[in-house]
This record gives C-alpha cells, structure tokens and sequence, in this order.
C-alpha cells in the first residue's frame, strides 16, 4: 500500500500562469489523488522585480477553471500557513544563521558590476571553471571593504565542497547526473531568500514528499539535495517531467508562443475538461487502449510515474482542437449554449438576454457538429442576432450569386408569404416546390441566394432551420431587403 503523499506546486506571480503550470499541476494533484494523499498550492513570490499583483488571482483562476483544485493553499488556508513565501520571511532566517553557523554559507559583498565583469571575463577567456569564483569566502567584512568591486549590503551564499554529490535518483528517470553548482545565493542583499534557499525550507516544513517539476530544475536538484543534508533534513523523492516543445522542438514559452499562455485557452473558446485531457496526454499514454478520451478519475485510476514518456512531449493544437471538438459533440445542446454564453461572458464579447439565450439554444443543435472552438459559434450565429436591416452582405457572398439570384427571390418570396405554419419541413417543402421544380434550377444555386440574403454569408447553418428559427417575418423583410439590391 502506497503511503499518502504530499506534492505541490509552486507558481511564481510574474505574469500570466505558463501552461506548464497546469501540466505540473496535473500530475502532482493525480499522484496525491492516487495516494489518498494532498496537494498544495504556494505562491512563490521571492522574486519582486518580476512580480506582479494580478497574476495569483490568474493561477487561481485558471486552475480553477480546469477543475485542478488544490488542499491547501494562499486563498484556502491548511495547517501548513501562509503559503505566500513573501509572508514566510521570518521563517528561513534561521535556517540561513544555521548554514553560516556551521561553515556551509559565507556573506559576499561582491557588487552586481563586479559579477557582471566576472562573467564577461569568463566568457572572453571560455575559462574551464565559472561562477563565483569565492573572492567574499574567508574575509571579514573591512578585509573584502578594502578590494574593489565592494556593495554595502551583503548576499549570502551557501558553501559548495568539492565533493559535492552530483547524482540523484529520480522516480521517472532513474540515476540523474548535474553539473557541479556554484556557490549559489540563498538570501539576498534585500532580505529575501532566493527559490533554492526557499523551496529546500517550505518543501521541508509542508511535509512535501515528492517533488515533480520540470527537466529545467534536474540542473538544480544537486544543490537542492546539498542543502537539505547541510541542514540535517531528508530530501523529498524527485521526479523530472519532460518539458513541453513547440512543433519544430523548441521549448515553448510565453515570449514566442501565445499558446504558452495558460488564459489564451479560455479566450480561444476551448473547453477546460479537453484542455485537461490533451495535457494528460503529454508524456503519457493514453488510458485505455488507443482511445484517447479519458476523464481525470480515470487517468487517477492507472497512474504510474512508471509510464511517463521522458522524450519531451509535442505541443500539438491539432490534437487539441481534435479533442475540443470531440468534447463539444459529447454535450447536450442545452449544455452547449450554456458554455458558449459563459465564453462569451468571460472574454466580454456578447452577453446575451433571456430571450437571445432561448434563440441560442434552439440554434445550437444547428451548429454542434460544426464547432471546434466556443469562440466560433457567434460568427456561426450572428444573423439570429442582428436587426433585419442591419445584415450586412459580405462582398464576396454577393460576388458568387450568379443571374438567377432574382428569378429565385421572386419566386421564394410568395411562396413563403403563402405558408400556414413555418415551420422546417413546411418551408423545405414550399421552397423545394417553387424553385426546384418550379424554375427547374439545382438546389446549390436555388438556395444560395436565400441563404445570402438572409445571413449575409455563403456558408451557414442549416438553411430551413434558420428560417424557422428567424421566424416569418424577419426570414420575408430580409428577402425582400435583399431582392431590393438586385
């Protein structure tokens, strides 16, 4: 039996949430699931020039939006609080006086024009050895005071031994080897702790027991593994995740691709329970068998880190636009119209009135096989919402009706005006009548027409539904409008 574990993830608020976030976030929340254990949400905001004040309530937002709930966590409190690391200041000085204590950190006043000469020297040269190369280790504060290159305010950095252990284990990869870290900064010249001083002391105080990042730390678990043995603690299990590339294999980034941007799904149109299978989807197989439709109960179900894909996974929209679609087509209409109103809600877009929200489920059932995104039905749609005199015909709808365009206007219209009921099959049967058999002209440009007229658009949801659903006397005053222009 698998003891309960406690895993987190661990956000930094300086800007809008990386899809990353939600690809860690899956996993950890799975594996705790799986173990009947926890997951944790803390905000990482140590770093306070890229810090910026609406991007918690974002990852709050956003994880919430794909059903990633979390334990504990800044808005939700638990017994391990606060989980903000800028409200934990007081709780890693004394891990920082034990490391200086016992000779694994020195102070460095080493100024921000020193390191950057430093690094530019190194790179001129391409010298074998870089980093910090410990001007700072062993002097007093008057002793360093009397070189060049001096700051007033002191960093501290922790003390890397030249034995340092530079392979672990990690649960997904096996044994990892790193490079060899430098003395690494653990508190800063403002007080605050940097990630690797701060991440080491809340995983160890959270009672953390499996920490599942991204392959871009592995370079870091060394120092991370040192400073948890410096200070007498036990490190957590690692676990590496593949990172998440682009189509051409370039690692993918908020800077070169929109869709790295957590919210620019939502603002797409996509559904949260596709956009959380497509990231199951990521460096796993599917759940059961080549179907890859799975819900997250079910992919909690046969977790096993054992079948994680180390080759970095494919960001593919094509699949996940596949899958979008897939989910749409699973809804009830009703439940359909109720999404696309919600979407356009949330981008500010269109907020439809009791009766516009009536129209648009009795269109929806017209439209569902045809959607991919949420963000596609109202173009779809719009000639249901637009004052009949307000339909604009675009250019090349126009453009494409050929000389008959009038014959069948003149024809439809009274045999439209004759109906009893207006309802599909009535006006199917009616217009078929008049314009098919009547004026002996093939559907496709018997109907174009009136499709135009009406839409404004060649293409359309079905043609004699939209007439039912526009009802007989908006469906006669656009003909009419329309045979005007002719």
């Amino acid at each position: 039996m698998t003891s309960p574990a406690r895993l987190r993830v661990a956000p930094s608020p300086t800007g809008d949430p990386h899809v990353g976030t939600a690809y860690m976030s899956l996993f950890n929340l799975a594996y705790a699931r799986k173990t009947g254990g926890q997951f944790v949400l803390r905000i990482e905001d140590t770093d306070r020039a890229r810090y910026q004040a609406d991007s918690e309530q974002q990852v709050f937002d956003t994880l919430r939006w794909l059903d990633l709930d979390w334990d504990e966590g800044p808005d939700v409190g638990g017994p391990y609080a606060p989980y903000r690391q800028s409200e934990r200041l007081d709780t890693y000085r004394p891990f920082v006086e034990q490391l200086l204590a016992d000779g694994h950190a020195y102070y460095c006043w080493c100024s921000p024009e020193r390191l950057t000469a430093l690094r530019e020297e190194q790179q001129r040269t391409k010298s074998p050895v870089t980093g910090y190369d410990r001007l700072c280790y062993g002097k007093t504060r008057e002793e360093r005071a009397a070189l060049p290159g001096f700051s007033e305010n002191p960093v501290v950095r922790m003390l890397v031994p030249d034995d340092v252990p530079l392979e672990f284990d990690d649960i997904i990869r096996g044994r990892v080897a790193a490079p060899r870290p430098d003395d690494q900064v653990i508190l800063k010249a403002d007080g605050f702790p940097t990630y690797h001083l701060a991440v080491v002391v809340d995983d160890h105080l959270m009672g953390i027991t499996h920490v599942v990042r991204g392959e871009e730390w592995i370079s870091s678990t060394p120092k991370h593994v040192l400073l948890y043995r410096m200070l007498g603690l036990t490190p957590p299990a690692f676990a590496h995740m593949p990172l998440l590339r682009n189509t051409d294999k370039s690692k993918i980034s908020k800077r070169k691709n929109p869709a790295a941007r957590l919210t620019w799904f939502r603002e797409q149109g996509y559904l949260p329970e596709a956009l959380r299978n497509f990231l199951q989807l990521l460096a796993y197989p599917p759940v059961e068998g080549d179907s890859e439709l799975a819900t997250f109960a079910e992919f909690v179900a046969g977790f096993d880190w054992a079948k994680v894909n180390t080759v970095g996974p494919i960001f593919d929209l094509k699949k996940l636009d596949w899958l979008n679609g897939a989910y749409i087509r699973t809804l009830s209409p009703s439940a359909l119209a109720d999404r696309i109103a919600e979407h356009y809600a949330y981008t500010g877009e269109w907020t439809p009135s009791a009766a516009e929200l009536e129209t648009l489920r009795a269109a929806t059932p017209l439209i569902q096989e045809r959607l991919t995104l949420l963000s596609e039905a109202l173009p779809k749609l719009q000639f249901l919402f637009t004052a009949d005199d307000d339909v604009v015909v675009e250019e090349d709808a126009a453009k494409a009706l050929n000389e008959d365009a009038p014959r069948v206007l003149d024809a439809a219209i009274p045999a439209l005006e004759a109906l009893e009921s207006f309802d599909t099959a009535s006006v199917e049967a009616a217009l078929r009548a008049a314009l098919v058999d009547g004026l002996g002209i093939k559907p496709k440009f018997a109907f174009g027409p009136l499709r135009v007229a009406l839409t404004g658009s060649r293409v359309s949801p079905p043609l004699f539904e939209s007439m039912e659903l526009l009802g007989r006397d908006s469906t006669l005053a656009r003909l009419r409008r329309f045979r005007t222009s002719r």
